[in-house]
């Protein structure tokens, strides 16, 4: 799990397209700090701290104690927006968060154990179905990603959902045992022809 980054934002006195522009123009990133059952509260944020944020990686599953001009806030990213052209940070969401509170995150699908398959041993080609899974997570315990094993997995099996542990206190949104990744059959051949073949390879072994 990432640890809680700081970031500092100033507090904006007027929302709005033309008040958003005009933070822009002064090099600063508008964003907005909402949930809790507070009102939603404007701010603006460092340009080239957010771009190097964004950029790094796990920014959605990021906690941040944002200080608002000396006031703390913990929140964890929504959303943010890019430029379409020149591809950088126009607008950022944030959602509150309060102590014990249940989020849902997409996190990324780690992918271990290719060099034990036996499947990719024999020519058989790796396929990642679902590159990231949704979660219901405690805020507090939001992790960087799931990790799948197909050290064992054979031309033609696959890893589900419900074949993995999750992280601790981390509960699936989908109720569908969903695939996540297979092993497929390399071109040419089949995933009949494979079976012969493995037990060919368990033969002369």
């Amino acid at each position: 799990m990432s640890e809680a980054k700081q970031i500092k934002a100033v507090a904006r006195d007027r929302a709005g397209k033309g008040a958003a522009r005009a933070v822009r123009r002064q090099g600063q990133v508008p964003a907005v700090i909402y949930g809790a059952g507070q009102p939603a509260q404007a701010i603006a944020l460092d340009f080239n701290q957010t771009k190097q944020l964004i950029f790094a990686g796990h920014f959605l599953t990021t906690i941040f104690e944002i200080d608002v001009d000396g006031n703390t806030v913990r929140a964890i990213p929504r959303d943010y927006q890019l430029d379409p052209v020149r591809d950088f940070p126009v607008h950022v969401d944030f959602l509150r968060l309060a102590q014990g509170q249940e989020i849902k995150v997409v996190v990324p699908v780690h992918v271990v154990g290719q060099e034990k398959s036996p499947g990719v041993k024999r020519g058989g080609a790796l396929q990642i179905v679902e590159h990231s899974v949704e979660l219901l997570v405690p805020s507090d315990t939001i992790p960087d990603f799931i990790e799948v094993s197909i050290a064992d997995l054979e031309i033609g099996s696959s890893v589900h959902l419900n074949d993995i542990a999750l992280p601790n206190g981390a509960k699936a949104t989908s109720t569908e045992n969903m695939t996540l990744v297979t092993v497929v059959a390399p071109t040419g051949l089949t995933e009949s022809d494979a079976a012969p073949a493995a037990a060919e390879g368990t033969a002369a072994a």
